[in-house]
């Protein structure tokens, strides 16, 4: 499965999830650092690590597909 393959597949409901908490980790994390006041170094480091993971996230829950099987045992 090649990565546009992969990307084009439908994404299992919990990943949808972690997907858009992801995209507001890293849009918080952004907004912070994009910020017009000064900030302690503190603030910006965690508003950097905030982006981080939250693009890390997003990018790994939006790889993941749901292959059509359930863990299911019947």
């Amino acid at each position: 499965m090649n990565l546009i393959d992969r990307y084009s597949k439908p994404t299992p409901k919990f990943f949808k999830t972690l997907r858009n908490i992801g995209i507001a980790l890293a849009t918080a994390g952004g907004a912070i650092i994009a910020a017009p006041i000064a900030m302690p170094a503190l603030v910006i480091t965690i508003a950097t690590y905030l982006t981080v993971a939250g693009t890390v996230v997003t990018t790994v829950s939006q790889a993941v597909v749901a292959d059509g099987t359930s863990d299911k045992q019947e």
